[in-house]
C-alpha cells in the first residue's frame, strides 16, 4: 500500500508511551504474581534478584502510572460513553462473530470499558501500593489499613491483569490493530469498517 493511501491510528510519541505501559506491565505483574504466590516465586527473577524485585516493583508501577496518565490526559474524551456505544454493547454477540454494529468513533464500547477499567485499577494500585510501600511510607499507616490496603492491591493488580489479557486478545483478534500501534497506520478500509465515523472525521480533516 501507498504511503500517501496510510491513515495514521497513532503517532510516534504515542507509540512509544503505549510500550512503556505494556513493559512496565509485564515486570511489575509478573514479579507481583512471585510476591503473591509461593508457587510463582521464581518469577520474581526476571527482574534479578528476588530482593532486587522488592525494590524496583514499586518503581516500575509508578513509571507504569506516570505514563498511563498521559495516555489518559490524551485519550479520555474519546473514550467519553455515548448513545452509539449503547448500540454497540446491545449486539456483543454480533461482535463476537466478528461483525461490526454501530457508528462507532475512535473506540468502541469494549474498548472504552478497558480504558476506564484499566485507569480505575491503576488508581487503586497506587494508592494502596503506597500504603505497603517498605522502608518509605508504610510506617506511617496502622497495620489494619495496612492490611486492607494488601487486599485491595491484590484484588486491583487481578483485574487489571484480566483487563490487559482481553486487551492483548482483542488486538490479536482485530486483524490490523497491532500493525496500528507497532507502525501506527492502518488502511482506509480498516478505519472504515471497525471505525466509520472516526474515519470520516479523518477524511474530512484531511487536505
Amino acid at each position: 500500500m501507498r504511503k500517501r493511501d496510510r491513515i495514521q491510528r497513532y503517532s510516534a510519541p504515542e507509540r512509544i508511551n503505549h510500550w512503556i505501559v505494556a513493559f512496565c506491565f509485564v515486570f511489575a505483574a509478573l514479579s507481583g504474581l512471585g510476591f503473591f504466590f509461593p508457587s510463582f516465586n521464581w518469577l520474581m527473577h526476571i527482574l534479578g534478584t528476588p530482593q532486587l524485585a522488592r525494590i524496583l516493583h514499586p518503581f516500575i508501577g509508578v513509571i507504569m502510572f506516570a505514563a498511563f496518565l498521559l495516555m489518559f490526559l490524551r485519550y479520555w474524551r474519546d473514550n467519553l460513553i455515548e448513545r452509539d456505544d449503547l448500540e454497540w454493547a446491545k449486539n456483543i454477540r454480533k461482535v463476537a462473530q466478528n461483525e461490526e454494529v454501530g457508528d462507532t468513533g475512535r473506540y468502541n464500547f469494549g474498548q472504552k470499558c478497558v480504558f476506564w477499567a484499566a485507569i480505575v485499577s491503576l488508581l487503586l494500585l497506587l494508592a494502596s501500593g503506597i500504603v505497603i510501600w517498605r522502608p518509605y511510607f508504610a510506617g506511617a499507616f496502622s497495620i489494619p489499613i495496612i492490611r486492607l490496603a494488601l487486599v485491595v492491591h491484590s484484588v486491583s493488580a487481578v483485574v487489571l491483569i484480566m483487563v490487559i489479557m482481553v486487551h492483548i486478545y482483542a488486538a490479536l483478534w482485530v486483524k490490523g490493530t497491532i500493525t496500528a500501534m507497532v507502525e501506527g497506520w492502518v488502511t482506509p478500509a480498516w478505519a472504515k469498517k471497525h471505525h466509520p465515523r472516526w474515519y470520516r472525521q479523518i477524511r474530512k480533516n484531511k487536505p
